[in-house]
């Protein structure tokens, strides 16, 4: 992209936004500018006019969509979330079958999370321990091995609390299946940062109140750059690189990745 264009496209949605000062009137980038917006605002622009009125429409509405990017996004996380869910509710009744066979104990595991502008939200998850974890957590903490580890990471990576069907499911992150149902609610979005739990908000210092301008993912940059194996420290980074420079084409390149991770399991960094 050259420079040129990244200029107009900067200057374009300042005059979109209510700066025609941004504009110079008596220039040719202006006049190239000012029938743009009018194609993208009133649809009166001379040379548009000639056109059927299904491409006006149709350019309107492609200009109307680089200017919403909270919009696209939310679009793309309701079609794509619908499209999961029923393409693979075989996969979904087999899961549940399978939780329910290997442990007494319910099927989904429930937690409040911190969504955007610090909203907090149910998190749904296929459940993968024991029904009593709680209480072995606390038991686990009177080993100050255990106790160190769980307060870096809030996780153990040899957890005796997960089923034998929880290990395979969070080493696929098929454990977060439900999640999808997260996302039709409006509470997370397919791609995002991780989302926390209060206790983690500390850890995250000033950084926090950029993470929680965006919604929380099911999947993310962390999942697919080695997930647990990175260091705390790390995380932060890479959810607040995310939530300043995410876009529509990174979202994608994660999406795959992480289907890659789901296939490949192996070395994901996920316990």
């Amino acid at each position: 992209m050259t420079a040129h264009s990244l200029l107009f496209g900067k200057r374009l949605r300042a005059f979109v936004k209510g700066n025609p000062g941004c504009v110079d009137g008596g220039s040719k980038w202006s006049k190239g500018v000012t029938s743009i917006v009018r194609v993208a605002t009133s649809g009166v622009e001379s040379k548009t006019e000639s056109l059927p009125s299904g491409r006006r429409l149709f350019k309107n509405l492609y200009l109307w969509l680089r200017l919403n990017k909270e919009f696209n996004k939310r679009l793309f996380d309701i079609v794509f979330s619908l499209f999961v869910l029923i393409g693979f509710s075989p996969l979904y009744l087999l899961l549940v079958s399978l939780i329910a066979l290997s442990s007494k104990g319910p099927i989904f595991y429930m937690q409040k999370r911190v969504g955007k502008n610090y909203k907090l939200f149910t998190c749904i998850k296929f459940r993968t321990m024991v029904t009593n974890a709680d209480e072995v957590l606390l038991d686990l903490m009177d080993s100050p091995v255990f106790r160190q580890e769980f307060e870096n990471n809030f996780k153990l990576k040899k957890d005796p609390r997960i089923t034998r069907i929880g290990r395979f499911l969070r080493l696929t992150s098929l454990d977060e299946f439900p999640q999808f149902w997260n996302v039709l609610l409006g509470d997370m979005s397919v791609v995002g940062p991780r989302p926390l739990v209060v206790e983690e908000l500390p850890k995250y210092g000033g950084y926090i109140d950029k993470v929680l301008t965006i919604k929380p993912g099911i999947t993310g940059l962390w999942q697919v750059s080695g997930r647990n194996d990175i260091p705390y420290s790390r995380r932060i980074q890479i959810d607040l690189y995310y939530a300043k420079n995410h876009n529509f084409w990174l979202d994608i390149w994660i999406i795959i990745k992480t289907i890659g991770v789901v296939l490949v399991p192996k070395n994901n960094g996920a316990y």
